[in-house]
């Protein structure tokens, strides 16, 4: 299991605090401090999650609501975390697989970057290394790195992850109720635009063979599906803290989430993302496959 997150580098484990790598690689980041911020446990509220709407949230106990809020908190941090994790590893391999000069050079350059953003996120997360904990959406991300297939790579990664990203890392920063982690889901924003428009500008210059499009339809019909099912992190943090919940519990908390709603603006944004390219059948494909259509709740629980 182990061997296919060579390149996502999901399970790389970090050098220990006194490690003198560490200090070099700390000297040589840009706008390096000794000094990691304060962390807590709620730099996105209730509010952001929906869970102002949720009954049995507003019913439970001030202890239970903060427990709730710091799963959430830390899942979307965990998950930027991992993402710019594998961007590392995916940006290096662009590097062997560049076809120009000029192309090896941006994505040393983007390779850095993500770098630099995985130094800015571990330093708001607890002591304990974050652990890869399964999850569906990094698993496949770890899958798709590993193909050797580059106009995959290419419109997966780059095309749709990328410029969903730009989306997901302005809301993050915008509603942020901490400044200092605010601040650096902003300064993402401009190097995940590069290496969207890279991404986007070199598969439209790629032919796209029979199959490398049936891949790509493989893996986005099973991310789409992902998101289809709506905040299925957030229904994990509400049974963690209060226990076993029935099916019906489940179907009302996802409508008072507005479960629809959530991943319908989501879907139409990977939607839109798709358009400006070359990709003109995957689209249909997708289309016609209901792909893009949010789930109402009760097919969301599972």
């Amino acid at each position: 299991m182990t061997n296919i997150y060579n390149i996502a580098g999901l399970d790389l484990p970090h050098a220990a605090p006194d490690n003198r790598l560490r200090r070099i690689l700390t000297a040589a980041l840009p706008n390096h401090s000794d000094n990691s911020p304060q962390q807590q446990s709620d730099y996105w509220d209730a509010k952001f999650f929906n869970l102002h709407q949720v009954q049995i949230f507003q019913q439970a106990s001030i202890a239970e609501q903060s427990a709730i809020l710091g799963l959430t908190n830390r899942s979307l941090l965990e998950e930027s975390y991992f993402i710019e994790k594998v961007g590392v590893g995916y940006m290096a391999k662009m590097v062997l697989l560049a076809e120009t000069v000029e192309e090896r050079m941006l994505y040393a350059m983007f390779s850095a970057d993500e770098a630099t953003h995985l130094n800015q996120i571990t330093n708001f997360l607890s002591e304990s290394e974050p652990t890869n904990s399964n999850d569906p959406f990094l698993s496949l991300l770890a899958e798709v790195v590993e193909s050797a297939d580059k106009t995959v790579l290419l419109f997966v990664l780059q095309v749709v992850l990328e410029g969903w990203g730009l989306s997901h890392y302005r809301r993050l920063a915008k509603e942020c109720r901490h400044p200092a982690l605010a601040e650096v889901f902003a300064s993402f924003l401009h190097a995940e635009a590069r290496h969207h428009s890279t991404g986007t500008t070199l598969f439209n210059q790629t032919p796209l063979s029979a199959d490398s499009q049936a891949t790509i339809l493989d893996v986005l019909a099973k991310f789409l599906f992902m998101v289809q099912v709506g905040p299925q992190n957030v229904l994990s943090a509400i049974e963690q803290i209060k226990g076993h919940l029935t099916r019906s519990q489940k179907i009302q908390i996802l409508e008072q989430l507005d479960t629809e709603t959530h991943s319908g603006t989501r879907l139409q944004l990977l939607r839109s993302l798709m358009q400006p390219t070359s990709a003109k059948t995957i689209l249909q494909i997708l289309d016609a496959q209901g792909a893009f259509a949010p789930l109402p709740p009760h097919q969301c629980v599972y």
